[in-house]
């Protein structure tokens, strides 16, 4: 009998990067897979596993309106645990540094079940920022019995706080196999709009915001600045698609209200997100996936964010923190828009996360781990 590995997701970054990982295990000779989504994301989650054609086993729908974290994280573990019972998994696959993976890693954890943590090892070195995130990150590092690291940075943060090497292994980022899968794919966009920026040959300034240790007065700074860029450069194009928190929306939105060149969208579904990152000019964001799929598609990146868990592409100069103070954000997007070399050098800097065979890698250290395969090289080694 071949050993079960079951993955658990439940929002659409975890989901856009566990995409890659779950068609590797179903393409496995040696293994079963099983897919269980909380619905942490309802909608937007729906919409990737539709992209990648992923049918969940099991949906323990465990939203509910105006949860706390510490509500939602209760809820994962005890809807979890009589899935785990019943399917008896050999191994329990969870991505990155949600609430869902933490709880999911606990909730493995006691019942003995090892847990493969998927993008390991990033660390901002600020446990309160991002909030929860980095938290959760850590917590399940001392859950994992294989971390598939990202980057040889992170394989170095898991060995600096005790995990062996032998735990170890350095994939590179699936979020790049899905980016490249999904932009080599014809997309159409549902929104007009969009639709005329992308096929337009001005400046696109992509801009996504909604980190929690930013809400206030941080968002009020993003609103102003957006607005500052849009009147200055009228033939700057910047699409907004506005994250569904109503904090979010109630602190930015206003100040770009009424203004032509600025498109505020609803979230776009995955693949148009993918395309209109390969469009836009300049990424302004303050998410952490944005950072590794800009950099793979040749786009600069301004980070409105103090610190990052992904400090490669700063390093490689492709990423570039900026912090949410009006005055700096709309300074460096000046910077890019109007100097050639500065642009030049950021588009042009290596993209350190991944070559688009981290699946490839991370299934095979998963067959390792139980003992019916044996692993690859890292990446770069």
């Amino acid at each position: 009998m071949r050993p079960r590995v079951m993955t658990v997701y439940g929002t659409r970054p975890e989901a856009i990067k566990v995409a890659p990982l779950v068609a590797a295990i179903d393409a496995s000779d040696v293994l079963e897979g099983t897919t269980v989504v909380t619905g942490q994301h309802r909608e937007m989650l729906d919409q990737v596993n539709e992209v990648f054609g992923i049918v969940p086993d099991h949906d323990l729908d465990v939203m509910s309106h105006g949860q706390s974290l510490s509500h939602l994280f209760a809820r994962v573990l005890e809807r979890l645990d009589p899935v785990l019972e019943s399917v008896r998994p050999d191994a329990v696959v969870v991505q990155g540094d949600t609430s869902t993976s933490t709880a999911a890693a606990l909730a493995a954890f006691h019942r003995r079940i090892p847990v493969v943590h998927l993008e390991a090892g990033l660390r901002s070195g600020d446990l309160h920022s991002p909030f929860p995130e980095e938290a959760n990150r850590r917590l399940t590092s001392r859950l994992a019995a294989l971390h598939l690291a990202p980057t040889a940075g992170s394989r170095e943060n898991l060995l600096t706080e005790g995990v062996p090497a032998t735990d170890v292994v350095v994939t590179g980022n699936t979020v790049i196999d899905a980016l490249l899968d999904v932009v080599a794919r014809p997309v159409s966009f549902r929104d007009a709009e969009v639709s005329r920026a992308v096929d337009g040959d001005g400046d696109l300034l992509l801009v996504t915001a909604h980190r929690r240790e930013s809400w206030g007065e941080g968002m009020r700074g993003i609103g102003r600045a957006l607005a500052t860029l849009a009147t200055r450069r009228p033939d700057l194009t910047i699409v907004l698609p506005a994250h569904r928190n109503p904090q979010v929306r109630a602190a930015v939105l206003p100040a770009v209200e009424g203004l032509a060149n600025v498109l505020v969208v609803e979230p776009l579904a995955y693949a148009e997100f993918a395309h209109l990152t390969h469009r836009s000019t300049v990424v302004l964001t303050d998410s952490g996936g944005v950072q590794e799929e800009a950099p793979s598609l040749g786009k600069p990146v301004l980070v409105m964010r103090e610190n990052t868990e992904r400090p490669e592409a700063v390093t490689a100069g492709t990423v570039r923190l900026v912090g949410t103070d009006p005055d700096r954000i709309v300074a460096e997007v000046d910077r890019l828009l109007s100097d050639r070399e500065a642009y030049a050098s950021m588009a042009r800097a290596t993209n350190p996360y991944g070559d688009g065979h981290a699946a490839v890698r991370g299934v095979a250290a998963i067959e390792h781990l139980l003992g019916v395969g044996t692993r690859r090289p890292d990446l770069g080694g």
